[in-house]
């Protein structure tokens, strides 16, 4: 390990606010293969309710039939979790079309998933956070997709007995029964920088809007967004909460058989302290490609080093990455595990985050946490989130990106202080004051 260490690390165990709760959250990010800013965001909420002394019921939407024998259940659930291929919706107007509908129409029973010693689960556990219950609707989230598209409704599912509050967390058209239903809607990018997202956008405002009508409270993640939400949907406004996000660097503090810097030095071929580093996926919002450009323009012989997976639209963000691979002024990694990019993150020069668009930024406060310096955006959500602890940016300003770059190579005093600020500055959103505000939610919507 380096000796920048985050001054907020793990969710710790914060007494019994929450006793006496037991709060549903669903798995649809949780499933992925390689997860999400989202599916972080479900982990650490999930970790929250625990510390607090509170039960999480995991919901799940995998292709598990319901026919399995339940002898079978928990052996090809857990199997299903690895990217096991979901059903596709019934044609209409096919029998089975009008079958699957008439099922939506009656609603869906969760089916317990048993758990024995039989299934290992630990190789799982970012897929499966701390929970008391597991349960699972077949193909839920995709059915519940087309179920509104055609209809306009929200599909229900039967609470399974006991939960209190379903925490959905992403804008799905799902509603549990004999619940309070809160939602968290973590940006409106789909609708305020359409040519960004893959998302039907005349679809994404009417899921908002029906949302706005039902949910009994949404939750976002930073200042600026609930602005955005809140302009966009201003039925929203009394029902819509700002808890920013949880930094919870539990994965990222496995225990690991090497120091930081023998990571990246052996593992990576990487000089501790000798590099820039992006994280995050490769899509035009990141805004990838200016920072390509603003790299190799600038005069920096500090390397830039990008990981990440490759997302829509990704060609013509990456124009410019053979010129800097072949110079050697730039490096790619593949996706790397939770501990690895913990340290590689460590022991960057800082990290450059400069995205046009964020609901909340976590690879920058992620950064700061771990006393890496950070250059980001002076717009939107990055700039509420890393106040005065970052150097700042116009992030559609690539001479102002190449500059920040030089300056944060040049400057060590600078780059000290970012050191200093950057774990003050995380410590805002530490799980302790974002637990504290959940459980107030959750106690206040049950008093209705």
């Amino acid at each position: 390990m380096s000796e920048r260490e985050p001054k907020e690390g793990a969710v710790q165990s914060q007494g019994g606010a929450m006793k006496g709760l037991r709060i549903g959250v669903d798995g649809f990010n949780l499933a992925l293969k390689h997860g999400t800013g989202i599916a972080t965001y479900a982990r650490t909420l999930c970790r929250t309710i625990e510390a607090q002394g509170g039960r999480v019921d995991l919901i799940y939407g995998v292709g598990l039939d319901r026919s399995v024998p339940e002898r079978l259940r928990e052996t090809i659930f857990f199997d299903s979790l690895e990217d096991a291929p979901l059903p596709r919706r019934p044609r209409l107007p096919s029998p089975a079309w009008f079958r699957e509908t008439f099922q939506h129409l009656k609603g869906h029973a969760p089916i317990p998933i048993p758990e024995t010693p039989e299934v290992e689960k630990r190789p799982l556990a970012g897929k499966v956070p701390p929970h008391d219950r597991i349960f699972n609707v077949p193909s839920l989230f995709r059915a519940a997709s087309g179920f509104f598209k055609t209809t306009g409704k929200f599909l229900k599912i039967a609470n399974p007995g006991g939960i209190d509050v379903m925490h959905w967390t992403y804008p799905l058209p799902i509603e549990m029964l004999n619940a309070r239903n809160v939602y968290t809607i973590h940006d409106v990018v789909p609708l305020t920088l359409p040519y960004f997202t893959l998302d039907n956008k005349t679809q994404h405002r009417r899921l908002l809007e029906a949302l706005v009508r039902q949910a009994d409270a949404l939750v976002t993640v930073s200042e600026h967004a609930r602005g955005e939400i809140a302009g966009l949907f201003p039925a929203a406004a009394p029902k819509l909460h700002n808890f920013h996000q949880a930094i919870d660097l539990t994965d990222r503090e496995e225990k690991s058989a090497f120091p930081s810097r023998e990571v990246v030095s052996k593992f990576f071929g990487l000089e501790p302290g000798g590099y820039f580093l992006y994280y995050g996926a490769l899509e035009p919002k990141k805004n990838i490609g200016r920072l390509l450009e603003a790299y190799l323009a600038s005069s920096c012989s500090t390397p830039l080093v990008i990981v990440g997976s490759r997302s829509w639209k990704a060609e013509g963000e990456l124009a410019l990455l053979p010129q800097g691979l072949e110079s050697g002024r730039i490096k790619k990694l593949e996706y790397l595990s939770a501990a690895h990019l913990a340290d590689v993150v460590r022991e960057a020069k800082a990290v450059i985050f400069p995205s046009i668009a964020e609901g909340f930024g976590l690879p920058a406060v992620e950064a700061m946490a771990f006393g890496t310096p950070v250059l980001t955006s002076a717009e939107g959500a990055l700039a509420e989130v890393v106040g005065e602890a970052a150097l700042k940016v116009d992030p559609y300003d690539v001479q102002a990106l190449s500059k920040g770059m030089e300056r944060l190579e040049s400057d060590a005093a600078l780059r000290e202080a970012l050191r200093r600020k950057g774990p003050e500055q995380a410590h805002r959103f530490n799980a302790a004051h974002y637990g504290a505000r959940l459980q107030q939610l959750y106690r206040d919507l049950l008093k209705r």
